[in-house]
């Protein structure tokens, strides 16, 4: 799980495994996810080779990222941060193109890439060992206050969906962003560089800025910088980052990563995640099922099984999303717990009210579990957005609307 790996823990951290998790939660899904979703049986999600989408229950958001399921205990709350794991799973093979490098290689070539200023607190690993992905951090002080930075190198199934992903812009009503640009460079490859912040409500004030390198023989340098000397729990000290949007493309898309991506094993086919146009074939489900008397002034979707849309009754606009999940039967009793409803057809319904991630946010869920193994998940919040301030007391939508919704005989033509 992401951790604290500004440059002043005590335990070195794999910032690059946490900057890929980020990188892939940008791209629709970096931002960083509600903790409290609801969901159990986090070993059954082990056993399970298909990566099934974290979804919201009891009081926090769905998380839109990239495959991978947060399962807790109904009612359950987690509020560490976990990272989502990638849309499909990828082995790697033995091939190489370039000897390994070392932790002070990795150290000096991003030492020896930036501006002029003062280096500090530097750490990093290199390539040595089969599963070694490389990275470097360090404080970066170009004499207008100090700035946490960071790189990690992989490798990533050439034009797969990790590639497309990270090459993409995100949607900002899931990723909240002051910027996004994606560029295709002269040898082919694609950089994009993502304006945002380390926590999506901005209840601090601590920026992120990332740059994703792609190439099309499946090279991924990711670099990430902040306005403050670590990534977590210090204080701001620059209004933005150190350096430059196209400062930092250039970074990411310098030729010396190339030898120390070269060092690392190359990536094989990655297991198909869910088509886009399943999730947009959801969106306009949702969208069609959502009453008369609210105006739907926007949707989107992620993959091919959570889509959102945002409604508005004239008083507030409201965020209903729907997570729709096939073969979930074998962890039905750690999703709904005693207090759930058996229907006469077998369907399974729980329902839940509680806050949401943000202090003024009111989250309303109904969970339902098909006999066939089709779970759908319908919420709805009282904001624009799951990390925007509250736009009403409670959701445009009523408990018995969300049922409605998550109980629509139209869920059997998806998917």
């Amino acid at each position: 799980m992401p951790v604290d790996h500004g440059p002043h823990l005590d335990t070195p951290p794999d910032p690059f495994e946490d900057r890929l998790s980020r990188a892939l939660h940008h791209t629709g899904g970096a931002f960083d996810p509600d903790r409290r979703a609801l969901a159990a049986g986090g070993a059954a999600r082990g056993r399970r080779k298909r990566l099934l989408r974290r979804t919201a229950l009891a009081g926090g958001l769905a998380a839109v990222c990239l495959g991978g399921t947060l399962l807790l205990a109904p009612g359950g709350r987690d509020d560490t941060p976990r990272p989502a794991p990638v849309a499909g799973s990828r082995s790697a093979t033995a091939s190489r193109t370039a000897a390994p490098v070392t932790a002070d290689q990795v150290i000096a070539t991003l030492t020896g890439l930036l501006p002029e200023g003062k280096v500090s607190d530097a750490q990093g690993r290199g390539s040595e060992g089969q599963s070694a992905s490389p990275y470097a951090q360090l404080v970066f002080d170009d004499g207008r206050g100090a700035a946490a930075l960071s790189v990690g190198l992989d490798r990533i199934a050439p034009g797969g969906d990790d590639a497309r992903r990270l090459a993409e812009c995100p949607d900002e009503v899931l990723v909240p962003h002051d910027g996004c640009t994606s560029e295709r460079r002269p040898d082919g490859s694609v950089v994009r560089v993502l304006k945002g912040y380390e926590y999506p409500d901005r209840r601090v004030d601590t920026k992120l800025w990332t740059a994703d390198l792609v190439t099309a023989d499946g090279a991924h340098v990711s670099v990430s910088e902040w306005n403050s000397a670590a990534e977590k729990d210090a204080p701001v000290t620059r209004p933005e980052p150190p350096l430059s949007v196209t400062e930092l493309g250039d970074l990411a898309a310098a030729p010396a990563w190339r030898e120390v991506v070269g060092s690392l094993p190359a990536a094989e086919e990655v297991t198909a995640a869910p088509s886009a146009s399943g999730g947009r074939r959801i969106a306009g489900v949702l969208a069609a099922l959502v009453p008369d008397g609210l105006e739907v002034t926007a949707r989107g979707s992620q993959d091919g099984e959570f889509a959102y849309v945002v409604a508005d009754d004239g008083k507030g606009a409201s965020y209903v999303q729907v997570n729709v999940q096939p073969d979930m039967s074998d962890v039905a009793a750690e999703l709904f717990g005693s207090g759930a409803e058996t229907l006469p057809d077998g369907t399974l319904v729980a329902e839940h009210q509680g806050p949401g991630d943000r202090g003024d946010l009111v989250m309303w869920t109904v969970d339902t579990l098909r006999p066939d193994g089709r779970r759908i998940v319908v919420s709805a919040f009282n904001a624009a957005s799951q990390t925007t301030a509250a736009t009403r007391a409670t959701p445009a939508l009523t408990m018995g609307q969300l049922r409605a919704i998550a109980l629509s005989s139209r869920w059997l033509a998806v998917g």
